[in-house]
């Protein structure tokens, strides 16, 4: 069961499969979307929900979608979750990221049977991406092929 997670100035709403469903669609629902959300990213992440049940959540400023986030499925054989997530354009370089992805995290390492949050594949010139990462306490695994993995345990 996905939860809803509340920051300081954000609310990480769970995605319903028939919400998910409804913005690839292009139908109508009850969103009030931010200035360059829905992006690229959200499509994919939504396509997920929608088809396989994906955990994700909408991340709302002052109840509007500036962006998503989500889990890639279950803890693997080694309490690895890793996850995913994305900010719309205008919505960027005021810290957002770092505040949801320090509760998506807080949220994931307290369930049973996590050791680690991961992120892996993160393109390593992505900088506002890594500090968001490192400022939510992930620490880097290793460089590769233009992309970076992080990780915070437990």
């Amino acid at each position: 069961m996905v939860e809803r997670i509340v920051t300081r100035r954000l609310v990480l709403e769970p995605i319903s499969r028939d919400t998910a469903r409804a913005v690839l669609a292009g139908e109508p629902d009850a969103l009030h979307r931010g200035e360059g959300w829905p992006h690229a990213d959200t499509l994919d992440a939504l396509r997920m929900v929608a088809d396989h049940g994906a955990e994700a959540w909408l991340i709302l400023e002052d109840g509007v979608a500036v962006g998503e986030a989500g889990t890639h499925g279950p803890p693997d054989e080694g309490g690895d979750v890793e996850i995913g997530y994305g900010i719309a354009e205008p919505s960027r370089g005021r810290g957002l990221a770092s505040e949801f992805v320090t509760a998506l995290a807080d949220h994931i390492l307290a369930r049973d049977g996590v050791h680690r949050v991961v992120a892996r594949s993160v393109i390593a010139e992505n900088l506002p991406s890594r500090r968001a990462l490192e400022r939510a306490g992930f620490q880097l695994e290793r460089e590769e092929d233009g992309l970076v993995w992080y990780a915070r345990a437990r």
